[in-house]
């Protein structure tokens, strides 16, 4: 079995696996992170987003093969040990009802206010459009998103 290294999180990592195992699978099964959550399995519902070299992947679509040699960011370390300022805003306006969406919500959305620090709601909806939430919980995703927004710049909306 080939041996790929990732930076997860910061840290190195090495992952002994057949190229084709989805990078989910490497970071849940094999190195423990169970954060990131399976549903589809087919890159339509956003539950397995991760930051790949600073943009939103979907994991359960990148195998460990494609993301070797590159810095995967989880749920777990999207705050370096810190509650990250969507984390944050997520927990301030009660965005969560069951959660099972939300670490690829937060992931999403700390990916979109990295690229664009200060989004308009259309922006958030195109951004977010592809991360499914069961519950409907969008409008609290869009009020939590602005509320990060304002953090990130030193103020508050």
């Amino acid at each position: 079995m080939p041996t790929f290294r990732l930076t997860v999180n910061g840290k190195p990592q090495t992952v002994e696996a057949d190229p084709q195992l989805p990078l989910l699978w490497a970071l849940r099964d094999h190195l423990g992170l169970t954060g990131t959550k399976m549903s589809c399995e087919r890159g339509i519902c956003g539950a397995c987003t991760v930051h790949l070299d600073g943009e939103a992947a979907r994991s359960c679509q990148v195998t460990v093969a494609d993301a070797a040699g590159k810095r995967v960011v989880t749920i777990e370390g999207l705050g370096n040990g810190r509650l990250h300022p969507v984390q944050q805003a997520w927990l301030d306006d009660q965005v969560p009802q069951c959660g099972f969406c939300q670490p690829g919500q937060i992931m999403a959305a700390a990916a979109l206010l990295a690229a664009n620090p200060d989004p308009a709601d259309a922006d958030i909806d195109a951004a977010m459009a592809d991360v499914l939430c069961r519950c409907g919980t969008y409008q609290r995703i869009r009020r939590a998103i602005h509320r990060a927004a304002g953090a990130t710049k030193g103020g508050g909306r």
